[in-house]
């Protein structure tokens, strides 16, 4: 397995209380805050589980969404760049996931030109997709493209769906060479040259999975597109996700997944 789907260490943090104010692009009701620790502890034990030592931060009030720490960062095998979210509200979230990334990288960069959130970058063994969305601007992608070129990555500036928050919301890398997906994104043609799992009818959420080391984290409720994933041979772990799906938060949503540098 590659650095893709191969990690030693991931940072999560916890939701704050204030999670009912998140973002969402359509109510479906307010997260139970309670319900969503309880969630969250779930899912650091399934990291931990997976065999990664978890860093834990802590809640940010003042920051309804922080808990969705993938939309901060990018971790690369070389090192992390910091993001610069779309969303207004989620730009002091960078600052205080700077500190932590700085304890486990020696390289540490930062987007200062344009708008982009990891929610939008899907980081295969061959290249970097990055889908333009509402977060995620051409202007950020550049800024990306130039700061991982002395890395050897090559970016593919993509476009999001228009009904569609983030990239990833529609998918997620289950091997090297494998795609998760939603019907919809795969019809754009983005995913040529890899092979694709398609989600079941009715299922398009459950598209947000996470492959772990041995394991796919994906959320609860999506029976068809589970039996879809064990079928194929992959080592699933269900775990519960109805608060978050409320704010449009997903499995990767809740992590960034990294191998450190010191």
């Amino acid at each position: 397995m590659s650095f893709a789907i191969r990690f030693s260490n991931a940072i999560t943090r916890k939701p704050a209380q204030s999670i009912v104010d998140g973002l969402r692009a359509a109510d479906t009701g307010n997260p139970d805050a309670e319900v969503f620790q309880e969630h969250h502890r779930a899912y650091v034990e399934a990291l931990r589980q997976a065999g990664a030592e978890v860093m834990v931060l802590e809640a940010l009030e003042a920051f309804p969404d922080s808990v969705f720490v993938e939309d901060t960062a990018l971790c690369l095998k070389e090192g992390a760049i910091v993001m610069r979210p779309g969303a207004s509200t989620r730009r002091g979230e960078t600052a205080a996931m700077r500190p932590a990334l700085e304890s486990l990288f020696e390289d540490v960069r930062e987007i200062t030109e344009g708008f982009i959130e990891g929610g939008d970058i899907l980081v295969t063994p061959k290249e970097i997709l990055v889908g333009k969305s509402a977060r995620t601007d051409a202007d950020g992608i550049a800024s990306l493209r130039a700061l991982v070129a002395d890395w050897g990555y090559q970016v593919r500036e993509l476009e999001t769906p228009p009904e569609v928050l983030h990239f990833k919301t529609d998918c997620g890398l289950l091997d090297d060479n494998v795609i998760l997906s939603t019907e919809r994104l795969a019809a754009t043609g983005c995913f040529e040259g890899y092979e694709v799992i398609l989600t079941a009818s009715g299922e398009e959420a459950s598209a947000n999975a996470v492959r772990f080391n041995d394991v796919v984290l994906f959320p609860e409720g999506f029976p068809k597109t589970h039996a879809r994933l064990i079928e194929r041979g992959f080592t699933v772990v269900e775990l519960p996700n109805s608060e978050a799906a409320k704010v449009d938060g997903g499995m990767s949503c809740l992590s960034l997944r990294l191998t450190p540098t010191v």
